[in-house]
């Protein structure tokens, strides 16, 4: 068994279900002190956070990612216990196997051969580690950054180990992530019977036509690095519980993945107005999972692709391509971010897996990185 197959089973057997961590810090943090991290644990709430830095000086390579881990659903649907990571077929099995404690395995076991062979690098190593990244993603990365820059430390290169892989490990390198905006609208009518409805005013239909215009909406047209922004409704609720009554309320929650072509204040401003030129009576709360961002390319985008290409002997590409990530925190900084790690197939799914042989593999791909950016 290789240290990162070790490694890797011994974070799943960990039942980490956001936010709680089960330990996997503590042991993190042991493995880096014996290759010379100070490592200061960070708990906002109940989240536990951990930073880990290797040397004083900068420029500082950071590897980010989260302990915690989606519940896994009906135990009885896996092939076996989500919690008891098993090997099958070449296929490491368990809950958080690609998403993400395969990627953190495998950046402690890439950090051990590369101090090993290189004590007196350059710059400095950190490991920022969350356990509320599933999770609300309010106590953790984002609060450990905050603290970071009170303090007056950067981070001059992040990678974010994230399944970022599609077909086969290192194909996709995520230099970027659209932003995230979810409204929550409620549409006010007049509750009455379906037979009068003179009498009553139905939101539902009060609000379609502002739906339409809203759907058919061409917000932007994406640019090099992005696609166009897209509006999608998540959730639409109304009703009074019989079949012969218009409802009062219609509520209706709505996400918009944006580009950098636009900004959170422009899409609310949009959206408002739209509501508005149809009359509809209605409240609207905003939140902001995050903005935007993209590391274009430059030292860390090249270290990933260079690193890619001589370990697995083809090309990758980039994309901004999925939802959110812990990046949306740390590339405000200054940082250059990017996310690399396997595939992203089984991510949250019964049965989640990851091979075998790319756990090595992503090894040597952050060892070498780590070669590229800080042997210079």
């Amino acid at each position: 068994m290789s240290k990162t197959l070790e490694l890797a089973k011994a974070l799943i057997s960990r039942p980490s279900v956001t936010p709680d961590d089960a330990g996997c810090q503590p042991m993190l943090g042991e493995l880096l002190a014996a290759i010379g991290f100070e490592s200061e644990p960070m708990r906002f709430g109940k989240v536990d956070n951990l930073w880990a830095r290797r040397g004083s000086e900068g420029p500082v390579f950071c590897f980010a990612g989260h302990t915690d881990v989606v519940p896994p659903g009906p135990r009885e649907a896996w092939r076996s216990d989500p919690f008891e990571p098993t090997v099958h077929d070449g296929r490491l099995y368990g809950r958080g196997a690609a998403d993400m404690k395969g990627s953190i395995a495998a950046m402690v076991t890439a950090c051990e051969r590369f101090v090993k062979a290189h004590p007196d690098h350059k710059g400095a190593i950190a490991f920022l580690i969350t356990s509320d990244e599933e999770g609300p993603a309010v106590d953790g990365t984002a609060r450990v950054i905050e603290t970071l820059e009170a303090r007056g430390e950067r981070i001059d290169w992040c990678l974010v180990g994230e399944p970022s892989s599609s077909e086969r490990l290192g194909d996709t390198v995520k230099n970027g992530r659209r932003g995230s905006l979810n409204g929550y609208l409620t549409v006010h009518g007049k509750q009455g019977h379906v037979a009068y409805p003179h009498l009553a005013t139905n939101p539902l239909h009060a609000f379609a036509p502002a739906l339409c215009r809203l759907v058919e909406e061409a917000w932007d047209h994406g640019n090099a690095f992005f696609p166009p922004t897209t509006f999608q409704i998540a959730n639409l609720n109304m009703g009074a519980g019989a079949e012969n009554v218009i409802p009062g309320e219609l509520e209706c929650q709505f996400n918009f993945r944006f580009s950098t072509e636009l900004d959170e204040a422009t899409i609310r401003q949009r959206v408002e107005a739209t509501l508005n030129q149809f009359g509809i009576d209605y409240d609207l709360r905003w939140r902001l999972s995050g903005n935007p961002f993209l590391t274009p390319p430059g030292d860390l985008v090249e270290a990933a692709q260079i690193a890619i290409e001589e370990v697995m002997g083809y090309p990758s590409e980039l994309s901004t391509s999925g939802g959110t990530s812990d990046g949306r925190f740390i590339a405000p900084t200054g940082a250059q971010v990017l996310e690399l790690g396997p595939l992203n197939a089984t991510i949250h799914q019964v049965d989640e897996c990851v091979p075998v042989e790319d756990l090595d593999r992503l090894s040597e791909i952050y060892e070498h990185m780590l070669r590229l950016l800080l042997l210079g």
